[in-house]
C-alpha cells in the first residue's frame, strides 16, 4: 500500500485534531499517540541518538531504506506529551523520501495543527530540534 503524501497525512491529522473542542483534549490525544507508538529498545537510547535541544530526554533513530528510497524513523521520550509529539512527527515524516522531508515546513505544520499557539517555547524549540535531526538524516541519505 502506498503511503499518503505529506499533505494528505497532514489533512488527516487536522481532521483528527478538529474532533476535540479544546487544547486539554488535544493534549490528551497527543499523549495517546505517544502511548500507541512502539517503544524504542533500550539499546537505541544512546547518547548518539539523543536529540539535543529538548528539555526532556528524546531519542531518534533513522535509517534509509534504499530499496524503497524512503527514510524510516523511530523515537522515544521520557515525557508523555513529548513522546506524543515525537509520534506525531514520525507519523508525518517516516516512510517519506528525503526530498519530501526536505520540503516539509515545520512552522506551517505547527500552524495548521494549532500547535504553534499551544506549545511552550521550550517544547517548540525541542520539536524544531527533533525535526532538524530528521531533516539532517534525510539530507545525508538523499
Amino acid at each position: 500500500m502506498a503511503t499518503a503524501d505529506l499533505d494528505t497525512a497532514l489533512r488527516d491529522l487536522e481532521d483528527e485534531f478538529a474532533l476535540f473542542s479544546d487544547w486539554e483534549e488535544r493534549y490528551g490525544y497527543v499523549i495517546e499517540l505517544g502511548r500507541d507508538m512502539p517503544p524504542l529498545p533500550d539499546a537505541d537510547k544512546t547518547e548518539a541518538n539523543r536529540v539535543r535541544g529538548c528539555a526532556s530526554q528524546v531519542w531518534l533513530t533513522s535509517a534509509y531504506d534504499a530499496a524503497r528510497g524512503r527514510m524510516v524513523f523511530r523515537g522515544d521520550s521520557d515525557a508523555h506529551i513529548v513522546r506524543g509529539l515525537v509520534a506525531l512527527m514520525i507519523r508525518l515524516l517516516s516512510d517519506r523520501t528525503p526530498a519530501e522531508i526536505a520540503k516539509a515546513d515545520l512552522p506551517a505544520v505547527m500552524a495548521r495543527l494549532g500547535l504553534d499557539e499551544a506549545l511552550t517555547p521550550q517544547r517548540s524549540n525541542g520539536l524544531a530540534a527533533l525535526v532538524g535531526r530528521m531533516k539532517a538524516a534525510a539530507a545525508a541519505a538523499g
